[in-house]
């Protein structure tokens, strides 16, 4: 299997705005949110799908998934909700969450990939959410 772009920033071949790391798994800013302050929390080793993933490798990223949607909460009470997506229709063969704090009617909103992401804005959310 050829390296997804989440195993590249896992190896640091690519940057990103870390949020949480541990031996399993990374969680870092989307660039391309469906809300602000979206984090992506990825497994350390490479599987297409979550549902593929073996037992041990599942629990300890949902466990980081835990973790990140309470520290979303901490750091953003305004924030109604904290949602918590596995879409599967990525086109990233790396299974992945998405976390993100978000108020009722904003939900999920689409993001325009053709825009530059604003990484010194990225840099701030995850200085601020970083634990």
């Amino acid at each position: 299997m050829q390296d997804s772009i989440f195993t590249k920033i896992i190896n640091g071949e690519i940057p990103c705005h870390k949020v949480y790391e541990d031996e399993h798994t990374l969680a870092f800013m989307d660039i391309y949110p469906i809300q602000p302050s979206q984090v992506l929390v990825v497994p350390k080793k490479q599987t297409p799908f979550v549902w593929d993933m073996e037992s041990e490798d599942y629990q300890a990223l949902m466990a980081t998934v835990h973790k990140v949607g309470r520290r979303l909460r901490e750091v953003f009470p305004d924030k109604e909700r904290v949602g918590v997506m596995i879409e599967g229709l990525d086109v990233v063969d790396h299974a992945h969450v998405k976390v993100f704090p978000f108020s009722r009617g904003e939900y999920r909103a689409v993001p325009d990939m053709t825009v530059e992401p604003d990484n010194e804005k990225l840099a701030r959310l995850a200085a601020k959410l970083r634990f």
